[in-house]
């Protein structure tokens, strides 16, 4: 039994869903409205009401019409409603609707207003059990997605001349006559092995596993085509199986040559294309990737053959034009001698005329340096006299300059005894200090402070009785 779709959303609709009334009607209104405003307010209101959402039936009255369009009944054991599948939505299915076929339709429930009849536009199809196929794929997916089966990381270089390639597929499948046939017309020197499995039925997958592990043991090849033509999802769902996924992924690890998958059409994808290093959209496609274009390689070996064609012709050329011109210098050994000699002889006179100038040039040089020297010389007896001289004129003057300064120092110690504080205390003046220091207000002591007299020979100390009051300055 197919398992519900995963997006299928529950049907939530009741009776009081449909008390909404686009225009509120009075009680006692006789304001009639017209069948198409009916209609239209039908619908508004169904597809107001509903999503998209997958519907599971049986298909009956299956028509096409010439626009493309088409129209059939989708019943169960208890009801049946009409569908319409318009022409850009039929053109993307993958396979032709026919009367009993069980499906699962993607609609918008609506109604037909210029009939007034309730269906459902049909925006997509499948056929029943594909949701649980679709859902086993998904899970399988993300595990192996999770374990690293799918990383980039782990993606190899397809090689740009393999020796040899291998063929996983049926040899009864039309795929591997297409792989052969293009191999044949791109490279017919490239070795071609194949590992014949089944690529369909009950035990495909287990088979085309087994088929991968013999290729991984033998390694005779450098890459591996792994493919089948196309079909349905059931026709390709061995290529879906954990264990042909394993089997690719050890034959990765173990040999390191690279897998490609060609598995159905360019729409259809399989678990096989994501754990392979890369993926064809046909066999065809496979096989093209693979294999270098002979044709090409010869035009790509002709143009290089041109290429190195002019440039050899270009260096013999140069060479040519190198030997002439070497050719036009060459000369005998007698003349090459009688060349050196002559230069010889020329470069033994400039050396003799270049001595004979630098010894005429140094004599003159010396000549006047010496003239220059004896015109410097100096007149020792002479100025040993202006010397004798000058030294006398400087002890005259010494002497005088010292007499000098000595009666000024007489003069200025003179002048420092009669102004000295010893000389002013011989003429009877005292100097009177109160604790260290000498007093000049006698409002700085009271009566009964000692103060200390000193005089010119000794000191004495006295004791204040009297204090006389400020006299004038005098």
């Amino acid at each position: 039994m197919p398992s519900k779709p995963p997006d299928q959303s529950p049907l939530n609709f009741d009776v009081d869903d449909a008390q909404i009334a686009p225009v509120p009607v009075r009680f006692g209104d006789s304001t009639p409205i017209s069948v198409s405003e009916l209609n239209r307010r039908a619908r508004n209101l169904i597809e107001a009401k509903f999503d998209l959402l997958w519907v599971s039936g049986e298909l009956s009255n299956v028509i096409r019409a010439a626009s493309g369009h088409w129209y059939f009944v989708l019943k169960d054991d208890a009801s049946q409603v009409r569908c319409v599948m318009f022409r850009n939505r039929a053109a993307a299915l993958g396979f032709k609707p026919d009367n009993g076929m069980q499906v699962d339709v993607r609609a918008l429930p609506s109604l037909y207003e210029a009939r007034g009849e309730f269906q459902l536009g049909v925006e997509g199809m499948r056929r029943a059990g594909l949701g649980a196929l679709y859902e086993a794929f998904e899970r399988l997916k993300a595990k192996l997605g999770g374990e690293g089966l799918f990383d980039e990381t782990r993606k190899q270089v397809l090689p740009a001349f393999p020796r040899a390639i291998g063929i996983v597929t049926s040899l009864q499948a039309a795929a591997l006559q297409d792989v052969l046939t293009t191999l044949r017309r791109r490279a017919p020197m490239i070795a071609v092995v194949l590992y014949p499995t089944p690529v369909q039925g009950t035990n495909a997958a287990e088979e085309i596993a087994k088929a991968i592990d013999i290729a991984r043991h033998r390694r005779e090849v450098d890459v591996l085509i792994v493919c089948r033509g196309g079909g349905s999802i059931e026709d390709l769902w061995s290529f879906n199986a954990e264990v042909v996924a394993r089997s690719i992924a050890r034959f990765q690890n173990d040999t390191s040559i690279p897998v490609v998958s060609g598995v159905g059409h360019e729409t259809d994808f399989t678990i096989c294309d994501f754990v392979a290093d890369q993926r064809a959209p046909t066999p065809t496609a496979a096989a093209e990737m693979i294999s270098p274009d002979i044709e090409q390689l010869r035009t790509d070996v002709q143009s290089v053959r041109a290429t190195l064609v002019r440039v050899l012709r270009r260096r013999l050329d140069n060479a040519y034009q190198r030997v002439d011109h070497a050719q036009r210098r060459l000369v005998s050994p007698q003349e090459r001698l009688n060349r050196e000699r002559d230069r010889l002889a020329w470069t033994a006179a400039s050396l003799r005329r270049a001595a004979v100038a630098s010894v005429g040039r140094a004599i003159f040089e010396t000549t006047l340096l010496k003239q220059r020297m004896s015109a410097q010389r100096p007149d020792l007896a002479r100025n040993q006299s202006a010397l004798a001289q000058r030294r006398s004129w400087l002890t005259q003057a010494m002497q005088r300059a010292l007499v000098t300064r000595r009666a000024n120092i007489l003069g200025f110690t003179q002048a420092l005894q009669l102004l000295a504080p010893d000389r002013v205390l011989e003429r009877g003046y005292s100097i009177v200090e109160y604790n260290g220091v000498i007093l000049r207000d006698s409002a700085a002591v009271r009566v009964g402070d000692t103060i200390a007299v000193r005089l010119a020979r000794g000191h004495v100390d006295a004791e204040v009785r009297v204090i006389p009051l400020a006299s004038p300055e005098l």
